[in-house]
């Protein structure tokens, strides 16, 4: 059960905070506000690949009152450790959403909490609304981590959100203590952007028939601005990680972990590819719109599964397909990354990837990401054995044997529904669209 401050003192010292701090108008109001309740505050903020001006961030948390700013890069842990063990079991959550939100919150946490024990802190907070799934992965990677940790989430304290109810009160409170805002009525909708993806929702996004203004979008150009010649790349992979990227056209090869994703978002947002607008299930039992642009993370999906079809045993792909996907993604999208389970399930990805082995041929094309051939030296495939036109060692004949005893189940089924009185097989038994 999580430890939350409530009670609003001003004046005494409470203890050392360690907020995660955007720079925005949210948090920077948090940052305020916890010194005004009487906490010596710190400002922590990750670098996950989003684009953010780091160092005007880190005067404004200073001068708002942070007594200490943090800036940690982990963009290598984030691709190495979350998103590449995420291609290897094609993980996505409802069928559409790639998780980029999801993926980086371990690693931010992981950061926070090696940041809190290092500097004495006796609380860690953050500015996650409290209707969202962000708070649960957060917090429950905080106690994952440090099970002693104290966490502070404004959002749920009614002193906080009775005092801030909408933002004109953020904006008024920020007026009055000096903080900086840059006015945002332009764009009414909130963003979380990292190396993986940008997610839009909440102000214009919440009605679900409102089409995104086409300046929403700040990755990737539209489809119909992209450009009108395809582009070739080739995408190698060694036990289901991405190890080498080469694009033909301009003879660029891109091998380091890093590099290779930010290649691939590159070439993704040139030909608009990884849009994505959904409404989508939260944890907490809400449903919510969103919007996404996963540039790379798209190719890496199309290209990983693409290889899979021909150097993946079809038992482990199914078994895999069945339960390590899908569990491992809502693990990922529910917060529970800190867990037994977790560890159970990525334990097992290795052993699914050890024959995915090989090339795929990409075209990149206006929004479109088209596989045009594959290759691989594992041995499943076999090109005499599956061809038309050759024996290549497989007797057509022994097929007979295999559909014979593949139908005993239906025919005793059939024999059954006869000895019913149902007689033969009614088109209402296939298909009735009136139930």
């Amino acid at each position: 059960m999580s430890t939350v401050a409530t009670t609003v003192v001003t004046g005494d010292k409470k203890g050392r905070v360690l907020l995660a701090y955007s720079g925005g108008l949210d948090t920077s109001c948090i940052l305020v506000w916890l010194i005004e309740q009487g906490y010596e505050v710190y400002a922590f903020m990750a670098d996950v690949g989003q684009e953010e001006d780091f160092e005007a961030a880190r005067e404004k948390a200073l001068k708002i009152g942070a007594k200490k700013f943090f800036l940690e890069d982990l963009k290598r842990e984030f691709v190495e450790e979350l998103i590449y063990p995420a291609v290897q079991c094609n993980a996505i959550y409802e069928g559409v959403y790639l998780l980029g939100t999801s993926l980086a919150r371990p690693v931010i946490a992981r950061g926070m909490i090696e940041v809190a024990e290092r500097e004495a802190c006796d609380y860690v907070s953050h500015g996650c609304t409290g209707k969202g799934n962000d708070q649960v992965r957060f917090e429950l990677a905080f106690y994952g981590l440090k099970p002693t940790i104290k966490v502070i989430a404004p959002w749920r304290l009614p002193e906080f959100y009775d005092r801030f109810p909408g933002r004109s009160a953020l904006l008024e409170y920020a007026a009055q203590h000096g903080v900086p805002v840059v006015q945002t009525a332009a764009k009414p909708w909130s963003t979380d952007e990292n190396l993986f993806h940008i997610s839009y929702e909440a102000g214009i996004l919440e009605d679900p028939n409102t089409t995104p203004p086409a300046d929403m979008w700040k990755l990737t150009a539209s489809p119909e601005h992209a450009p009108n010649e395809p582009e070739q790349i080739v995408v190698e992979f060694k036990r289901g990680l991405p190890t080498k990227v080469t694009v033909p056209g301009t003879g660029a090869v891109y091998t380091d972990a890093v590099e290779i994703f930010l290649q691939l978002n590159a070439l993704a947002r040139k030909h608009g590819i990884g849009r994505v607008d959904i409404v989508e299930n939260r944890f907490i039992g809400v449903k919510s719109r969103g919007c996404y642009e996963s540039p790379g993370a798209t190719i890496l999906r199309v290209a990983h599964m693409d290889l899979e079809g021909m150097t993946l045993d079809r038992n482990v792909r199914a078994l895999r397909d069945q339960f390590i996907t899908i569990e491992l993604s809502r693990i990922l999208y529910n917060g529970y990354f800190f867990s037994p389970e977790r560890e159970f399930l990525t334990a097992a990805i290795p052993a699914s990837q050890r024959t995915v082995n090989g090339q795929v041929k990409l075209k990149l094309y206006k929004g479109n990401c088209v596989v045009e051939g594959r290759s691989s030296d594992e041995g499943l495939y076999d090109e005499k054995f599956s061809s038309m036109d050759e024996m290549g060692g497989f007797e057509p004949s022994e097929t007979t044997g295999f559909i014979s005893v593949s139908a005993i189940r239906l025919k005793a089924w059939a024999n059954a529904n006869v000895q019913k009185g149902a007689g033969g097989v009614k088109r209402s038994d296939v298909y009735n669209p009136k139930e």
